[in-house]
């Protein structure tokens, strides 16, 4: 009887600069063989609404990969910090870190991360995850600090769920992977399918 052929395990490659979501895939116990900075424009279109421009990114991200590396499986993902139809930005400052934490003071955002996966040959698939958020109050004392630290720089909406910020956190509906940058229920769900 003739041995059964296996198919060639496709390596996976993580489109991603951010170290969280490697980190989260990482718990998830799958360990990318590479991980690859997708380097794309990632400026909002003029009166973008935050779950298209998600959508876009994560797909420009795949797309970009795949491109450049040929016969692997990419997995890419956006996440973005809504406040209605305003996409807030990732703080790249302390300016723009305390202008957030005002925004988000004592309401309710949106969390919303596109996960796309583009495999060899096929169309890219696509999934996006939502999850609220709300902060409590924040006084000027508690956005100071939370400045001070440091931790905000660099983050959508100028927070990590992860970090400090959680004891601002009065109420989440959702997935909390999903906030820190990767819903890892449905990425799974995703590379298993």
């Amino acid at each position: 009887m003739p041995a059964a052929q296996s198919s060639p395990v496709v390596p996976l490659i993580l489109a991603s600069a951010s170290p969280r979501r490697a980190a989260l895939l990482a718990q998830a116990g799958i360990v990318p063989a590479r991980i690859v900075a997708p380097e794309i424009d990632e400026t909002p279109k003029k009166a973008e609404l935050p779950r298209l421009y998600a959508l876009r990114m994560a797909m420009a991200k795949a797309e970009a990969v795949a491109k450049r590396e040929g016969e692997a499986l990419v997995l890419a993902a956006d996440t973005v910090v809504a406040l209605g139809r305003r996409i807030l930005p990732k703080a790249e400052t302390d300016a723009e870190v305390e202008r957030c934490l005002k925004l988000l003071s004592g309401r309710r955002h949106i969390v919303m991360t596109a996960i796309a996966l583009a495999a060899p040959g096929k169309k890219i698939r696509t999934k996006i995850v939502t999850t609220r958020v709300a902060f409590k109050a924040l006084s000027a004392r508690d956005i100071a600090d939370y400045v001070a630290c440091g931790e905000g720089q660099g983050k959508a909406g100028g927070y990590a769920i992860q970090g400090r910020a959680e004891a601002l956190v009065r109420f989440i509906n959702g997935s909390y992977s999903n906030v820190v940058g990767l819903p890892l229920l449905e990425t799974m769900g995703m590379l298993g399918g």
